[in-house]
């Protein structure tokens, strides 16, 4: 395996946990949630944010709404975080930070 595939691994693992942390914050539009995660690093690509949202709101992870803008303009669907979701993206950061320590300590703390 090549470096790029092993880092496009890497970023498909945490996709889920990202978004979900992003959602966490506050209900955000598509490409609201997109800038966010960008904000952080290039983690998710347009390409794969919708269909991951469309998966986590079918699981009843996160829930949808249209909303027109005032000003006029094309309706944004808003994403929030539903309890199952709030309860899963805690769960997972938990993992995430025991993971991280895991990884640090055998991969930093070389003789």
């Amino acid at each position: 395996m090549d470096i790029g595939s092993w880092q496009s691994q890497l970023r498909k693992g945490a996709a889920e946990l990202v978004l979900l942390s992003v959602l966490t914050r506050g209900e955000a539009y598509g490409l609201e949630i997109l800038g966010r995660i960008r904000a952080g690093g290039d983690l998710v690509s347009e390409g794969s944010l919708y269909p991951l949202l469309a998966r986590l709101e079918k699981a009843g992870r996160i829930a949808g709404r249209w909303e027109l803008p005032a000003e006029g303009g094309n309706p944004r669907k808003y994403y929030s975080l539903t309890p199952e979701g709030a309860a899963l993206a805690e769960a997972m950061r938990a993992a995430w930070v025991d993971f991280r320590t895991t990884i640090t300590t055998l991969v930093e703390d070389q003789p």
